[in-house]
């Protein structure tokens, strides 16, 4: 039995996302030993994070509508490559001093801004409407799988040879991944020379789009409040997100006398707490995108099925990441994470498939400004953590602050959210 093109398309997305962030949370850990070996302070280490994302908010709205007019399948393939080089040449740039340093990770942020408008604007085209949120989780879930890949596989690395082949090693995987991509993909269904008629004709009935979109005015999409409400769950969401992706290894390997858990980098309880959470991540998230799918089937309204799974997730995470810092057992400490990753996991069916509903056509553009917006928090984020720690010496704060934001993007999403199409 043939397996569909589509399903093809869908693992080939989720290898780009996974190696997306294995290049991108591999410094998170690598951090340790050039921090020592560099002398950089909390702060410069802030920096550091940070800049990745300057140059990601750059290229997420471009890689959106490239994508849009052009094809998914070009700019994704491409930008991948791009990083992947970029990712190679890590050790070269960290050597030459820190504004190096900071050089390379703008343009790792650069290279990497295109991907997720990249694929959102394939599935459009690709995947039919009744299979969209469960695509798209599973995607999605490279972020958790290629967040833990890239924790252990760092460690392992590092503890075996050094910091430097982390970056060599996993930058030859992506140009791996391109030859494959180049054979496997192609922007749009009618293009491919193994899809069957059959295949072909479901998808032009069923996906939200089936062709190149027209140009779009960018005030009449940021003045919309449904789309705002997307943008604002972004952003709160990329608050806690990408300061745990940065700082979560730090903080399982910083001392308990300022509010970390004092775990050696090569033990295996290490290991284990970056493991544990990240395997409930995975199986939530693609589970969460199931459900969304099987409601909706059910005849469940659309937008109640967003607002209620957003909810689960950004109020369940909040509580979760509020407790934390007021554990003194490990067990506690990483039950409170799995339970925090559940929650975003549910949340699969919310803020994150909402582009597509508001307008078709222009997934990739919506997702792109969104995330170009949201990434802002991932820029502030990571950096005030870092000021926070070299000011404080606390944890206390960076966990709470996350769960404020993560409060107030649920709330927000909660009130103004909408599935009605927006933009023609």
């Amino acid at each position: 039995m043939q397996i569909p093109v589509r399903f093809r398309v869908i693992f080939m997305s989720f290898l780009a996302v996974f190696i997306c962030y294995i290049d991108r949370v591999n410094i998170s850990v690598a951090i340790i030993p050039m921090q020592e070996q560099f002398g950089w302070s909390e702060s410069q280490v802030g920096i550091i994070f940070s800049s990745f994302y300057l140059g990601y908010i750059f290229t997420m709205t471009i890689g959106g509508f490239l994508a849009d007019r052009y094809g998914g399948k070009i700019v994704l393939g491409y930008g991948l490559l791009l990083w992947s080089l970029f990712t190679v040449l890590t050790p070269a740039f960290a050597y030459n001093g820190f504004f190096a340093i900071l050089t390379i990770r703008v343009l790792m942020g650069l290279g990497e801004g295109i991907t997720f408008p990249s694929w959102h604007a394939l599935y459009a085209r690709w995947i039919p409407f009744e299979e969209r949120t469960r695509s798209i989780a599973i995607t999605n879930s490279g972020i958790s799988v290629g967040t833990v890949f890239g924790y252990l596989v760092t460690s392992l690395i590092i503890a075996s040879y050094s910091w430097e082949w982390v970056f060599y090693s996993f930058g030859m995987l992506g140009v791996i991944w391109f030859f494959f991509w180049q054979q496997n993909v192609t922007s749009y269904p009618s293009d491919h020379k193994d899809i069957s008629s059959k295949e072909l004709d479901f998808i032009i009935r069923k996906a939200p789009a089936n062709s190149s979109a027209p140009k779009i005015s960018i005030l009449k999409v940021i003045t919309n409040l449904p789309f705002l409400a997307i943008t604002v769950a972004t952003f709160c969401h990329n608050w806690a997100l990408f300061i745990f992706l940065s700082y979560l290894p730090k903080f399982i390997n910083s001392p308990e006398s300022l509010g970390g858990l004092g775990i050696a980098l090569d033990s295996s309880v290490f290991i284990f707490l970056i493991l544990i959470p990240s395997f409930f991540s995975v199986v939530s998230l693609i589970a969460g995108g199931f459900l969304a799918d099987n409601l909706i089937k059910k005849k469940y309204q659309v937008i109640k099925v967003r607002k209620v799974l957003n909810s689960i997730g950004f109020f369940g995470s909040a509580c979760c990441l509020f407790l934390i810092p007021f554990q003194d057992s490990h067990l506690f400490i990483i039950s409170l994470l799995c339970a925090t990753n559940i929650c975003t996991g549910i949340a699969a069916g919310g803020f994150g498939v909402n582009h597509a509903d508001l307008g078709p056509r222009y997934t990739g553009t919506l997702v792109g400004i969104s995330g170009s917006l949201g990434m802002i928090a991932a820029v502030i984020g990571p950096l005030a953590a870092g000021f926070i720690l070299d000011i404080t010496n606390s944890w206390e704060l960076i966990f709470h602050i996350c769960s404020y934001m993560l409060l107030f993007g649920g709330i927000f999403y909660l009130i103004f959210a909408s599935t009605d199409k927006q933009f023609e």
